[in-house]
Formats: C-alpha cells, structure tokens, sequence
C-alpha cells in the first residue's frame, strides 16, 4: 500500500492495519499525548494518543526531521 492509499483510509482502518500488520517499535510521551511509534512495511507511522480525551488523534508518517526524533534516538536505533 502507498502512502498515499495510506493518508486517505479512515482511522479504523488505520488502526487496524498498524495493530494486524505494524510492529509496535517505541512510547513516547509529548505533550499532551503518548505517541506510539509503529513499523509497517519499510515505513515508521506515528499513533497519537491523548489521554485527557482517551481518543487517538492523529496517525501519521514519522517526520524524520521533526524534533520528537530526539526522544526516539535517546531510546532506540532508527534507520532513517
């Protein structure tokens, strides 16, 4: 699947791709949220869980250049 037929699925579908096909990598907390980094396919994807609300609100691609990948390399070895 593309990341584009990705981006464009529903959240339950997202969901339930990450938790049949994904495997869970890494937690990390920010801000607000507790973000799930996933591994599905040769991708990293990104669950973005708020905990106040105890709703999921975002599922995204890793943004390699993003700031959060100092909180994922403090704990594990990425290949980016």
């Amino acid at each position: 699947m593309s990341k584009e037929d990705f981006k464009i699925l529903p959240l339950h579908k997202k969901i339930q791709m990450l938790y049949t096909e994904g495997t869970f990598v890494v937690a990390i907390r920010y801000y607000a949220h507790k973000v799930n980094l996933y591994l599905l396919g040769d991708e990293y994807i990104e669950v973005f869980y708020n905990h106040k609300l105890d709703k999921i609100d975002k599922i995204d691609f890793l943004d390699h250049q993003h700031t959060r990948m100092k909180f994922y390399l403090d704990q594990i070895q990425l290949s980016v």
